[in-house]
């Protein structure tokens, strides 16, 4: 391959140049953005509510402690992390997508949760190495283009001791996956079209799950980032995955 030609990466099942990526992503998150919370209940039968307590409870926060949420988008993850950390911790918001971040930014705050909401790449956090006591990243790691180098990142501003949670769509047990695969792709693009107006965004969210690397190579690919002791929990018969990691070092 010519030097000169660019290098690809996915799009759901589309192949696109790497740097068209985040602008196809960023078109999908801002076309949902206002439906995005009541496609999540429907979409999971209300089950992520429990799936992000759970995350939160892996973090294992106390009060006081530092906690960045990268790709948070509506905030559904700060609002539990911050009932942790809270008295004297912090809670900050990040996100790629202005939409998500401004819709998640205005409802912590209708909910008198004033949590600092920075718009930033995951694979360039305007952080401070060494900072915070827990990263979290829920339903967002498959939309990054270098997913690698957003576990990079998390790893150096996570202070030694600290923990990397990431709360993402994984691999389904095998015996499931038929009803899984109709459901993804004959309800999901179905209820997107009814309630969102918008079949296409959520055709490509099944797509971007069978894309994202399943429970065992996302274990490794965080170790290959520094973090020591990974650990996994599935969720729902392996349809959501939660890992865990330490920066010793």
């Amino acid at each position: 391959m010519s030097r000169d030609q660019p290098k690809h990466t996915d799009f759901g099942f589309r192949t696109v140049p790497e740097e068209e990526k985040s602008q196809h992503v960023g078109a999908v998150f801002s076309s949902v953005a206002d439906r995005y919370d009541v496609m999540n209940d429907l979409m999971s039968w209300g089950l992520h509510r429990v799936w992000k307590t759970f995350a939160v409870q892996v973090c294992g926060l106390r009060p006081g402690q530092r906690v960045l949420d990268v790709a948070g988008g509506t905030g559904d993850l700060a609002r539990k992390l911050a009932s942790q950390v809270m008295p004297g911790g912090t809670v900050v918001l990040s996100d790629i997508n202005e939409s998500m971040l401004v819709r998640g930014r205005d409802r912590l705050l209708d909910e008198g949760l004033p949590i600092p909401a920075v718009r930033c790449d995951a694979e360039h956090l305007p952080f401070v190495s060494d900072h915070f006591d827990c990263v979290t990243i829920g339903f967002g790691l498959r939309n990054v283009t270098h997913k690698d180098v957003a576990l990079r990142e998390m790893y150096r501003v996570l202070r030694p001791g600290g923990r990397l949670v990431v709360l993402e769509f994984s691999r389904v047990h095998k015996a499931l996956s038929p009803l899984y695969d109709a459901y993804s792709f004959g309800v999901l693009p179905l209820l997107g079209r009814l309630v969102a107006r918008d079949s296409a965004s959520y055709r490509y969210l099944a797509e971007s799950i069978r894309m994202h690397p399943p429970q065992e190579e996302l274990r490794a690919m965080m170790a290959s980032a520094g973090l020591e002791r990974v650990e996994y929990f599935n969720l729902a018969a392996g349809v959501v995955a939660v890992h865990r990691g330490i920066k010793l070092g």
